[in-house]
């Protein structure tokens, strides 16, 4: 017999904002439209400031006694609202830790594999979990896990850094590497000193050099 589907009988999210005349209190502490405090007035003296200029009236704190209003334009605001909202979650950077499980004694191919699944996370400035998993006798010898760890991480450092250090529990150790951060483009390559620009070139080499020791002719052109 199939199951049946369950659906989200939810309600859309309202906006539990207040404007206008869903503002249902006798007085308000009003801001105008330029952001300058009025002071406390009655809903009703809001109200009409509100229509006189072809705007709403938005209650920004309604906890507060009495709640604080604002004249502005509402539609434009939850706009701006929603853009500053989506530019936060551009910027954000999302963090991605992947794993990647090897054993003790790990085959050499294998564990070459692995090296270059954790070089193409870390590119991806991905942070890798790196667990090793110990069976049998091999908890016996924690010391060789630690020493794969440690070689991993040395063959690795100009790509990563070792945010968690190798750390045991139960039959796992794990050691965290983060990507390292790329310098930025304007400061890989330093432009020449000063003096060093400054530096006049070195003399060409021909008759009349001084390490020939005879006059350069007279009919000879200057050199510049």
């Amino acid at each position: 017999m199939p199951i049946p589907r369950r659906f989200d009988r939810r309600p859309p999210e309202r906006d539990t904002t207040r404007i206008n005349d869903r503002i249902r209190v006798p007085e308000v502490r009003l801001i105008d439209e330029n952001g300058e405090q009025v002071g406390v007035v009655p809903i009703a003296q809001a109200l009409d400031r509100a229509r006189d200029r072809d705007l709403d009236l938005v209650e920004i704190a309604p906890t507060a006694k009495p709640p604080v209003v604002r004249i502005l334009d509402y539609s434009k605001y939850k706009y701006e609202q929603e853009q500053r909202k989506k530019a936060a979650r551009k910027h954000q950077q999302q963090v991605v830790i992947r794993e990647m499980k090897l054993r003790p004694k790990i085959a050499t191919h294998d564990y070459e594999t692995k090296k270059g699944h954790i070089l193409r996370f870390l590119r991806d400035q991905n942070k890798v979990k790196v667990t090793i998993m110990f069976r049998g006798r091999e908890q016996a010898h924690p010391e060789r896990g630690e020493a794969l760890l440690r070689k991993l991480a040395g063959e690795l450092a100009e790509l990563a850094t070792i945010e968690q250090e190798p750390n045991q529990e139960g039959r796992n150790m794990t050691m965290m590497l983060a990507p390292v951060k790329a310098p930025p483009a304007g400061r890989r390559e330093q432009a020449p000193s000063g003096d060093e620009a400054s530096a006049p070139p070195p003399a060409p080499e021909g008759n009349g050099s001084a390490g020939t020791g005879e006059p350069a002719p007279e009919n000879a052109a200057p050199v510049e």
